[in-house]
């Protein structure tokens, strides 16, 4: 059986753009991962830690037959393949994979809660989720990705670089 997850990607050190498409491209070439939608990039206002480079970020949707375990553990293989070290909460990186949701699945364990908990606060997210899947239900808040993201609240800068 396969099922239905959806990944953000985000980075804002030596050439972001550069590191979220090679992320995709390792994305894609894991066994039993099939990407069936992708998001233009985003270039995005630092989030928390604001004195920093400003970041890219986009969306993907796969297709899988990896249970949520196995794929978040592929992601984290992924970020430090393409040596991701992680130092400080919202700093600077050279690459973030966040796995946002598998399927309608609710989870909460110590090493993953899904849906991603920050995801109705973050445009940086809901844009390019919205341009990928603006119809999927939130599946604990009951909205849409195009809902949540109309029902944001700041000025936080989004905006696309490219297709």
């Amino acid at each position: 059986m396969t099922y239905k997850a959806y990944i953000g990607i985000g980075s804002n050190l030596p050439s972001p753009d550069k590191n979220c498409v090679e992320a995709i491209v390792r994305i894609s070439a894991l066994r039993d991962v099939t990407i069936i939608a992708k998001s233009s990039l985003y270039k995005t206002e630092p989030l928390g830690h604001i004195d920093q480079d400003w970041f890219v970020n986009a969306a993907i949707k796969i297709e899988t037959l990896l249970n949520p375990q196995e794929l978040l553990s592929a992601l984290l293989k992924i970020e430090s393949e393409m040596g991701r070290i992680r130092k400080e909460k919202w700093g600077p990186r050279l690459i973030d994979l966040d796995l946002l949701f598998y399927d309608d699945l609710i989870l909460n364990q110590e090493r993953m809660t899904l849906p991603h908990p920050e995801i109705h606060k973050r445009k940086f997210v809901l844009a390019p989720m919205n341009e990928i899947a603006e119809n999927h239900i939130h599946p604990t808040l009951k909205k849409t990705m195009k809902t949540l993201l109309q029902e944001l609240t700041g000025n936080s800068v989004v905006e696309i670089i490219s297709n």
